[in-house]
């Protein structure tokens, strides 16, 4: 390795490191509020119904929104631009929940932080992956996630101390601008670092007509499978709490350890993905699509081993996904390619959530058929979507 390449190897590790504590500070602000959310909403007169309404329309605004922007960051090459405006919409949303004085409010401001999510996340994926082609794709996306997730930890857990506090919902948004002011800190020393790095450069746009690769439609098919598959951990703590599984107090202990479990798989499992490739997947993929027999028994026990998986899958969703993604794709066309990606995957989670909710009423073990079944049958198309090559460096 020359120099030159060793250099650019260095630069591209430590913007991926800050671009890492930018979603760190993001994670722990939002992630913090969905902890309490539902609740917050319930305090303000909104009915259960309304409360699942908002949450799945903000998650299905929050990914299929992704597909637009990709392709705008793509087509005007701003993507600086793009994270900032998604960084600051996503971040001040949080904290301003402390204001609201209605559920209609809040639910505008609860979709409105999942659509500063979509604005930003398929540009900033775009610059991810420019680094991961310098150091490794499954690297770049693991250390990321992992810093994503240990926030992700982090969060939750602030706002259970401020409930122990006696502080209340609002106290706890309030507190949460901490966190978002540090993101858009950070967030600045990143692009003042990218000057040195350049993971941005101008390409020349690929042709309208050029389609993306037999491989990339794969890969989506694969994780349209285990994204419709994957309870969403609403369900989950509804579970928990309905059942007495788990005392109400230990269901947001519950989510801290399957969001550290996932900090944790994301960094080992995109490590090898980069030394072992498809194999990896087989593994990161195939043990996780067993949480839903332990998570839906009637054993504490039990439902933390089953988080522990949920949150490996967690994990491997955003690191092992989105670096053999990166592998599939033309440089003119990240941001398009990721957009396109989670609007799918969003659409996918979105559904499959909604069947096992209603399967939930009518019989569980139905629910877990189909939840092991559909993440099994990914299994395969991953296996045909091949080995992900590794790209010559830029």
């Amino acid at each position: 390795m020359t120099i030159a390449r060793q250099n650019a190897a260095k630069l591209a590790f430590q913007f991926v490191l800050i671009a890492g504590f930018v979603n760190f500070f993001a994670d722990t602000t939002y992630e913090g509020a969905r902890s309490i959310v539902g609740p917050f909403l319930g305090s303000l007169g909104a009915s259960a119904a309304i409360v699942g309404f908002v949450a799945g329309f903000g998650e299905m605004a929050g990914y299929t929104l992704r597909s637009l922007s990709g392709y705008l960051a793509d087509k005007t090459q701003r993507y600086w631009t793009a994270a900032f405006l998604g960084y600051a919409i996503n971040m001040l949303a949080v904290p301003a929940l402390a204001l609201a004085g209605s559920w209609p409010i809040a639910a505008a401001l609860i979709v409105a932080e999942r659509t500063g999510r979509a604005i930003r996340r398929p540009a900033v994926e775009s610059m991810l992956s420019r680094a991961g082609s310098k150091i490794g794709h499954g690297w770049v996306f693991g250390l990321n996630e992992a810093l994503d997730q240990t926030g992700a930890t982090l969060g939750p857990l602030i706002v259970a101390f401020v409930l122990f506090r006696r502080g209340g919902y609002r106290h706890a948004f309030a507190m949460l601008l901490i966190p978002a002011l540090m993101c858009l800190i950070v967030l600045a020393v990143a692009c003042v670092f990218q000057r040195r790095f350049d993971p941005v450069e101008r390409l020349p746009a690929p042709s309208p007509a050029k389609g993306f690769s037999k491989a990339y439609w794969l890969y989506l098919a694969a994780a349209a499978l285990i994204a419709a598959g994957f309870a969403d951990f609403s369900l989950i703590a509804f579970h928990f709490q309905t059942s007495g599984v788990l005392r109400q107090d230990l269901v947001p202990v519950c989510y801290s350890v399957a969001m550290a479990t996932g900090a944790l798989a994301s960094l080992i499992l995109g490590k090898l993905l980069d030394k072992v490739g498809l194999p990896i997947l087989l593994v990161a993929f195939g043990i996780p699509a067993f949480f839903a027999p332990l998570v839906f028994l009637h054993s504490a026990a039990l439902s933390f081993a089953g988080m522990i998986l949920w949150g490996m899958g967690m994990g491997a969703q955003d690191s092992c996904l989105k670096a053999v993604l990166s592998q599939t794709i033309p440089a003119g066309r990240r941001s398009t390619a990721f957009g396109v990606f989670d609007a799918g995957f969003g659409i996918a989670w979105f559904a499959g959530s909604a069947i096992m909710g209603a399967l939930y009423d009518f019989s569980i073990p139905a629910l877990i058929v189909f939840s092991v079944s559909l993440q099994l049958l990914a299994l395969p198309v991953l296996a045909a979507a091949g080995r992900p090559r590794l790209l010559p460096q830029e």
